[in-house]
């Protein structure tokens, strides 16, 4: 909106305002307006929830040392959701499809954890939707990304082939092409790219929310990646970068930057209100929309296999969990006294906010090697 105001409207009339052009000013103000919004509102949020009595319900078969959080204020994703979309209208050029899927991402699957908290909160317990309804839901609106960037493909917007980390040249297309030509096996031609793009997204979502168990254990780890998400956009839509680099350079997909930025500043500033110990909690409307957010950018700009690196931890709480159940219904045995990840720490006697730090130097060393494998590409 302040991009078409003040560079597209007003730029001839007030040369000065051509700042408004450069995607790093506009990113850097971004996340500071996402930053300042989180700070600022955040008060009126949280104690808009005290005065509703939304508060975090907590499972009984969980560590003891939880059961005193029963009753902080939870549905803090909302704050997030704001904090991110706010921004971006503001300082995104909004002509741009990838922004509007961004947003539509982090929008949908806010909306599917709003549901779940809210039932909890109806329900008096940890119980919301159930798994069948939250994965159906999920899997509807990551197919509907799928389906626009199928449309944005036909029109040369989009590349539906994988880069792979570490094999420049192998550029494997998630397109059937024998049949992508026929309109009676079209459909065919591109379920593969959608069960793809399914999972990514869907992944990353429950990932986040997995991980979102310890008082600003999920929100810095999305910081980190968020940060990581930032600079592959930049580059991926910067034409010397892109060059340099050898990543397929797609224009309109460093206006991404801006989205990205935005999830920076709106995680630091929640942050300031969910450190341990946390006045709020983000919930399922803050984590399902986070992950979603993160998994559409990674498939945006065409670094799908680049995610299990940029949220390392996510994939190992997530992982810990498909562990812990499978090794259960196999062998009647736990691998871990208690998934996700976090708790079997806690278990083990690690203090929370050991665990938290740890875990964030860990995220940190993930983005930090998802960096350098471009150029070792």
């Amino acid at each position: 909106m302040l991009y078409w105001l003040l560079y597209l409207q007003l730029f001839h009339f007030f040369p000065p305002f051509r700042i408004f052009r450069y995607l790093t000013f506009r990113t850097a103000f971004a996340s500071l307006t996402a930053l300042f919004t989180a700070l600022i509102v955040g008060p009126l949020v949280i104690n808009r929830l005290r005065e509703f009595q939304i508060g975090q319900y907590i499972r009984e078969e969980g560590p003891k040392a939880h059961q005193k959080k029963a009753g902080t204020p939870t549905m803090g994703g909302l704050l997030i959701a704001i904090s991110i979309v706010v921004p971006t209208l503001l300082w995104a050029d909004l002509s741009n499809r990838f922004v509007w899927l961004a947003v539509f991402a982090t929008c949908a699957f806010a909306a599917i954890g709003f549901a779940d908290d809210y039932l909890k909160v109806v329900h008096r317990r940890n119980l919301g939707l159930t798994g069948r309804a939250k994965l159906g839901y999920q899997i509807g609106a990551s197919t509907l990304i799928a389906v626009a960037l199928i449309l944005m493909q036909n029109r040369g917007l989009y590349s539906t082939k994988l880069m792979v980390p570490f094999l420049k040249q192998f550029r494997p297309d998630l397109v059937i092409e024998r049949m992508e030509h026929d309109p009676h096996l079209w459909p065919i031609a591109f379920l593969p790219f959608v069960i793809f793009v399914v999972l990514v997204i869907v992944g990353s979502s429950n990932a986040v929310n997995l991980t979102d168990g310890l008082d600003g254990l999920a929100i810095g780890c999305t910081v980190i990646a968020a940060g990581a998400l930032t600079v592959l956009t930049y580059v991926s839509g910067h034409a010397t970068f892109a060059a340099y680099l050898e990543l397929e350079r797609m224009p309109q997909i460093g206006e991404l930057a801006i989205f990205c930025g935005a999830m920076v500043g709106a995680a630091i500033g929640f942050l300031w209100y969910n450190a341990h110990p946390a006045e709020v909690f983000m919930g399922d409307v803050g984590s399902l929309a986070l992950g979603g957010a993160i998994g559409t950018v990674a498939v945006l700009i065409k670094q799908e296999l680049l995610l299990p690196f940029i949220g390392g931890i996510f994939v190992i709480e997530a992982l810990s969990v498909i562990l812990q159940v499978g090794s259960y219904k196999l062998r009647k045995k736990r691998i871990f006294k208690m998934a996700p990840l976090h708790h079997h720490f806690e278990l083990l006697g690690w203090s929370e906010s050991k665990i938290i730090v740890r875990f964030w130097i860990a995220s940190l060393i993930f983005a930090l090697f998802a960096l350098t494998t471009l150029k070792l590409r």
